[in-house]
């Protein structure tokens, strides 16, 4: 296994193509999926703007993984990662005696790292387990895998909604999700997961589980 670094530079590779075609970069995807086996990640980005541009790329921590690591033989992935990737074309300057001004786009796009040896889990919601604390509902994440999901629960069998901090949970991770009244019935809960890719799928209906503490 390949050493790495992930910080504003990468020892694992990100490549990008350019093509000069009417604002801004435009990715190919809406995530980035780097396996570690693999070693670099491909994504062909293209230049929507009438003129060249100096394309600019920044690899940022989430909020809640700011970890700046550097792995070697000895500290491979043991989860998938989630960072964020961002992109932004620099126009050329323009010809002097003319006031214009200009406007740049950034794209900023997930960028998930999959360790070497870890299945790739197509459902990893299915992994997510949820437990009731008095009138508490939290959902925890002990798997090794990043899962994405629409942040409106909702609860079973009164049919109310709870809604979660945010759409993704990392893992190991526990989240708690703020409802209106009382949970004390909530047997099960119905989510709104999505793909790796951000695609919404089917909803998934998940026992809920008493935790006494």
């Amino acid at each position: 296994m390949r050493g790495f670094l992930i910080s504003c530079a990468l020892l694992w590779h990100l490549f990008f193509s350019t093509v000069a075609a009417a604002d801004g970069m435009l990715p190919e995807t809406t995530v980035v999926v780097l396996y570690e086996e693999d070693g670099e990640a491909t994504l062909s980005i293209k230049n929507t703007d009438a003129g060249p541009a100096l394309l600019h790329s920044v690899v940022e921590n989430v909020p809640e993984d700011l970890v700046r690591f550097i792995s070697t033989l000895k500290q491979p992935l043991k989860t998938q990662r989630l960072k964020r990737v961002s992109f932004e074309g620099i126009p050329q300057a323009r010809a002097a005696g003319g006031a214009t001004i200009g406007i740049t786009l950034r794209q900023n796009l997930p960028l998930i790292l999959h360790p070497q040896g870890l299945p790739r889990h197509h459902t990893p919601w299915e992994l997510l387990t949820w437990k009731r604390v008095g009138d508490g509902l939290s959902v925890h994440n002990d798997s090794a895998y990043v899962v994405r999901l629409a942040p409106d629960v909702q609860l079973l069998p009164q049919g109310t909604l709870a809604t979660l901090p945010r759409t993704y949970i990392l893992p190991g991770e526990a989240l708690v999700a703020k409802g209106e009244g009382p949970l004390g019935n909530v047997a099960h809960v119905e989510i709104q997961p999505a793909t790796v890719y951000g695609f919404s799928v089917d909803n998934y209906r998940a026992p809920v589980t008493t935790d006494e503490g």
